[in-house]
């Protein structure tokens, strides 16, 4: 059967949004969303993670046993968070200390091994790749999304510039702030999703021809027959 990359594509981003639509990863979510560029370095963090692990669990799908697959899975990404722990400590030490101990629990974190479970360990290689940007993708903008809104209102900032008003609510950098804006983000998503999927099927149901009814059928053979 031919894969359907624009549907993977879709539901990694949009329709099974990890963040927004499943709410996984929520202690991250919650945590890393005090500014924008946390949300961003989490997300890629995430991403990179996702694409290289469902890559390899991939390749491996037929060779590791499905008694000891949950393990094996772990210890795979397990690695790809020990090297990404490297280099962000080489290169980006600032990004390294501003995620602190979120940052290991990344091989704990239920979207990377839901999809190794659930699509990984199932599918081609490049399907499994493209699971894995989509997923992450989805994830960086839902964290880069509640962390503008944390940082515009409760640091009057954006993306760490400084804005030209000193108006701050102290209430949004807190964690009853966090869960809050996460609650409103998850509302307001599903709310227009819900109003976009009812309106694509309406215009889906009206678009296709409905079946003529037996007696007006009749009518018209008899109309064309007089003629």
């Amino acid at each position: 059967m031919k894969t359907n990359y624009k549907k993977i594509c879709f539901d990694g981003i949009i329709a099974n949004n990890p963040t927004l639509r499943l709410v996984l990863g929520t202690c991250s979510t919650l945590a890393l969303t005090t500014s924008a560029m946390n949300g961003i370095g989490m997300g890629l963090a995430v991403t990179v993670i996702l694409l290289c692990s469902n890559v390899l669990i991939s390749l491996m799908r037929r060779i590791i046993p499905n008694e000891v697959r949950i393990p094996a899975f772990v210890l795979i990404i397990a690695t790809f968070v020990t090297v990404i722990r490297m280099v962000l400590y080489a290169y980006l030490p600032d990004l390294y200390d501003s995620m602190g101990v979120f940052l290991p629990l990344i091989v704990v974190n239920c979207i990377i091994l839901g999809r190794a479970e659930a699509f990984a360990s199932k599918n081609n290689v490049l399907a499994s790749a493209v699971d894995g940007i989509a997923n992450g993708i989805g994830f960086t903008l839902a964290l880069t999304l509640m962390g503008i809104i944390r940082e515009f209102l409760g640091g009057a900032s954006f993306f760490g510039i400084a804005l030209p008003w000193d108006f701050k609510i102290g209430f949004f950098t807190s964690s009853a702030g966090a869960f809050f804006v996460y609650g409103v983000c998850i509302a307001l998503f599903n709310f227009v999703y819900s109003k976009v999927e009812l309106s694509v099927a309406r215009r889906r149901a009206h678009g296709k021809k409905m079946p003529k009814d037996p007696a007006e059928m009749r009518e018209e053979a008899a109309a064309r027959e007089e003629k």
